[in-house]
């Protein structure tokens, strides 16, 4: 328990140093980072790592993805770059057709595109608004996280009633309602915040907030990474293996930790783009 809250506690500062700095191109490092590890350590747990060749492409592809999906001009010929990514997979597994099987082309690809695709999410949540996607972006994982704590402290106290035992033992409905309602009142307390400071750091201009907007939207995303976790705990069981790594005393690796971002932020950025859900009062 020490050890988990030490570790969040300094992961927690660096990524409060990292979002006053606010430097997209920083951002994009830090998710082509996050990205390349989490996908090392899916491919170490299902000990896909052995196949050399193809998983050192995939790893180097991921690094670069996040800034092809950030570059506007690189973005308009994604299907050209995944093409040729599909292309050179396939071309590798028909010249070591012998080590590499169908199944474990697939699993690159999937990983391959979809894990930095939904890190990406937040970085696009960031760059979808220049003056309130630093919110948005704080909010999206203030509900994650915020939320998944909640479950955690919560289910540790009162956890009775198991969800399901066999994929995830500790999850209870205890924690998952506790952890429903810490994201809940990140979505009443972070508007509200947020109208404050920015009457107070723009000069008077207010703003509203949609408050039925930011709750609903928070408590989904604390669904989702659930979900998100869960769909992790799966493959960790599967694979026979306790967490993806050890980079985070007491949390496991990079997958552990944002595992329950994988859904949530690509349903946030999404969510924007149908519902803006500020406005400028004067």
């Amino acid at each position: 328990m020490v050890r988990r809250i030490v570790s969040a506690l300094v992961a927690a500062t660096l990524g409060i140093i990292v979002l006053i700095l606010d430097f997209k191109p920083l951002y994009t490092v830090i998710i082509s980072v996050l990205s390349v590890v989490a996908v090392y350590e899916i491919f170490v747990a299902t000990k896909y790592i052995k196949n050399k060749v193809i998983s050192t492409f995939s790893l180097i592809f991921v690094l670069v993805v996040p800034s092809i999906f950030i570059n506007v001009r690189l973005r308009e010929n994604l299907p050209a770059i995944s093409f040729f990514f599909l292309l050179v997979l396939f071309v590798i597994m028909i010249y070591m057709h012998e080590k590499i099987s169908f199944e474990g082309v697939s699993l690159v690809i999937l990983v391959s595109l979809c894990i930095p695709l939904s890190l990406s999410c937040l970085l696009f949540t960031r760059l979808f608004s220049e003056e309130h996607g630093m919110f948005f972006m704080i909010f999206t994982l203030l509900a994650i996280w915020v939320g998944d704590a909640g479950a955690y402290f919560i289910g540790t106290a009162f956890g009775k009633h198991k969800m399901v035992p066999k994929i995830s033992p500790k999850k209870t409905w205890e924690g998952f309602f506790g952890g429903l309602f810490c994201s809940g009142l990140i979505g009443i307390i972070a508007p509200n915040v947020y109208e404050m400071l920015y009457q107070n750091f723009s000069g008077g201009t207010v703003i509203t907030t949609d408050k039925i907007f930011f709750v609903g939207t928070a408590v989904i995303c604390s669904v989702l990474g659930v979900v998100g976790d869960f769909s992790a705990s799966i493959v960790k069981r599967q694979c026979a293996v306790k967490d993806f790594g050890n980079i985070l005393p007491g949390h496991g690796g990079v997958l552990d930790r944002f595992d329950s971002v994988l859904f949530a932020a690509p349903f946030m950025y999404q969510m924007l783009h149908y519902y803006f859900p500020l406005a400028v009062m004067g």
